[in-house]
């Protein structure tokens, strides 16, 4: 009896999955942030757990609160191709896209590429540039591709876009409509930091001596290992109950009456994903409850739309989906 308990407790070892090189990869990745960025530590994990579940991310605040900065050295990090595009009022898809040039020498038309085609993709305030132009993103976000003059062409992996917009300024800007939200992962608000850590930011862009923040990082993350951590991401255990404790959550947001909009089967998929990188994150190999709260808010907030009235009220989606969380039980 006691050798064929050793014998199972063997087969449950052997069967978890390696998460090793998973946990030292992302204390690097928060290592070598940690350095720059201060007190955001819920903003480098958002960023991280969308990095490792193949997903965009839209990053919204004030300006001044490292937005950009932050997602820069993120980008860094990573031993990839990096491509920062600013968007403005008169930028044109081709602009972001590339386009068809002809070449007199050979008398047919090249395709020039444009900014998009890189791994990690900066789009600073996504919300300047005008409809014709954040539809161009639709094609390559969803599909990893663009098709121009009727030829496809496939991004190479990994492939990450971050954008970012300022919630506050909106003369000269074009709200994102909500099928381009939708293929965001997570919506992460950045807040202004906290007294301790705005003291210690002083501190230490005063030891840096005027060093740029990108001269601290130092990349520690390869594509081919980014790989192998996201296919770990697919392997983590999740049970039937708790797939029913999302979908359950979900499908409230449908017929919620403080909701004009909820979320779609993608937030259920998106929710699921973010819920396995968190597990994966905390060193766990299967998804805990507590997982799928975590990522309720950063990926269903952008995507509901709440009532006018609720709205007028004051009432935002996070605090409808709290409400929904409440009523839903907790599966044990």
């Amino acid at each position: 009896m006691e050798n064929q308990t050793n014998d199972n407790e063997n087969l449950d070892f052997q069967n978890r999955i390696p998460l090793e090189d998973l946990k030292n990869s992302v204390s690097q990745l928060k290592a070598q942030l940690s350095q720059v960025i201060v007190g955001q530590e819920t903003f480098v994990e958002l960023l991280i757990a969308g990095l490792l579940s193949n997903g965009h991310v839209l990053i919204e605040g004030v300006p001044g609160v490292a937005k950009t900065v932050t997602a820069k050295l993120f980008a860094r990090c990573l031993q990839t191709d990096f491509s920062r595009i600013q968007f403005t009022p008169d930028l044109m898809p081709s602009d972001v896209l590339g386009t068809s040039v002809f070449n007199a020498k050979s008398a047919e038309f090249e395709f020039k590429a444009g900014p998009i085609f890189s791994n990690i993709i900066l789009i600073d305030e996504i919300n300047r540039a005008p409809a014709k132009t954040q539809a161009a993103l639709f094609e390559v976000m969803e599909e990893r591709q663009v098709t121009i003059d009727g030829k496809r062409y496939e991004m190479k992996p990994p492939f990450m876009v971050l954008a970012t917009q300022n919630p506050i300024e909106q003369e000269g800007t074009y709200a994102l409509p909500e099928a381009q939200l939708d293929r965001f992962i997570f919506k992460i608000e950045v807040p202004y930091p906290a007294l301790e850590d705005e003291i210690r930011i002083l501190q230490s862009h005063h030891e840096r001596k005027g060093r740029l923040p990108e001269s601290e990082i130092e990349a520690v993350l390869s594509p081919a290992k980014l790989e192998e951590l996201r296919i770990q991401i697919h392997e983590i255990v999740i049970e039937e109950k708790l797939l029913s404790y999302i979908a359950e959550i979900v499908h409230k947001t449908r017929n919620h009456p403080h909701l004009y909009l909820g979320a779609s089967p993608r937030a259920s998929i998106a929710v699921m994903r973010a819920s396995k990188a968190f597990a994966a994150i905390d060193g766990r190999d299967f998804v805990k409850p507590e997982d799928i709260q975590k990522a309720l808010v950063p990926v269903m907030g952008h995507r509901l739309i709440i009532s006018p009235d609720r709205e007028m009220e004051g009432m935002t989606s996070a605090s409808v989906i709290e409400m929904i969380r409440q009523s839903v039980e907790i599966p044990r």
